[in-house]
């Protein structure tokens, strides 16, 4: 018979399979701090052994790192999503930002369509926090913040959309957003008129999907992604049409 006797789980297993669950849902991000052993002990309701025992076999499986003198850390799970050949060839041909675009604006829209269908009340709520710091920052006038509060938003979508393989890829993804290999953010924000558009286009799907649209939060999130697209090339090109300008000028200035 299949059947096998029960058995009482070990409180260590206990806490590995919460701490597990944190990283996978991505509530522990990679680089952040655990509390203190003494504050985790006490929140988890486990003598210290057993914690010390769950938190080490974490260690071991590569998803905690300790740090001297620092304390215990999710491990940077997102680092091998790409090899390092791979990814200098991503920031050297514009192929590649077309294509992690058209990428982005499929997994994004679908991300969007679910979380309108699925998100609770709280994952709106977050939602719509990320939407109204962009807003202040907005008036601020950072582009390095209206970035960063940028590429929170479309996360908070995906983790809304419950999907944890979709998020951790599209975590990764970010993260060689964020460091500049498809393309620099700042350059959306280089006009006012781009970065008005960028806000109302962020209002839209926030709209959308506080409404539970999920047509139209897919609609929402597709339109803006191909505006960044179409944004992005067009001051490419007006760059490049610079330098050939300045180098007219200079010859006509010593005519």
């Amino acid at each position: 018979m299949p059947f096998e006797p029960v058995t009482q789980e070990k409180l260590s297993h206990g806490v590995v399979r919460q701490i597990e669950e944190l990283i996978l849902r991505g509530i522990l991000r990679p680089g952040e701090r655990l509390p203190s052993e003494r504050e985790l002990s006490e929140r988890m309701g486990v003598s210290r052994p057993s914690l010390r025992e769950a938190l080490a076999d974490l260690q071991d499986r590569e998803l905690l790192a300790s740090r001297a003198g620092a304390g215990v850390f999710v491990a940077d799970v997102l680092g091998s999503a790409f090899a390092p050949a791979l990814v200098k060839l991503f920031s050297s041909h514009d192929a590649a930002v077309i294509d992690y675009i058209s990428f982005r604006r499929d997994m994004e829209g679908l991300a969007a369509e679910r979380a309108a269908r699925v998100a609770s009340d709280t994952d709106l709520a977050v939602i719509a926090e990320v939407f109204a710091k962009m807003e202040a920052a907005h008036q601020k006038r950072n582009p390095a913040d209206e970035a960063h509060l940028d590429a929170d938003f479309h996360l908070a979508i995906i983790e809304a959309s419950h999907n944890v393989i979709m998020l951790h890829m599209m975590r990764s993804m970010y993260e060689l957003l964020r460091e500049g290999v498809f393309y620099n953010r700042s350059v959306m924000f280089k006009q006012r008129l781009t970065r008005d558009q960028i806000l109302d286009q962020h209002r839209d799907i926030n709209e959308a999907l506080q409404s539970r649209d999920p047509a139209g939060a897919r609609a929402a999130v597709e339109a803006h992604l191909t505006f960044v697209e179409e944004s992005l090339f067009g001051q490419k090109k007006a760059d490049e049409n610079e330098i050939f300008a300045r180098k007219r000028f200079e010859i006509e200035t010593r005519r």
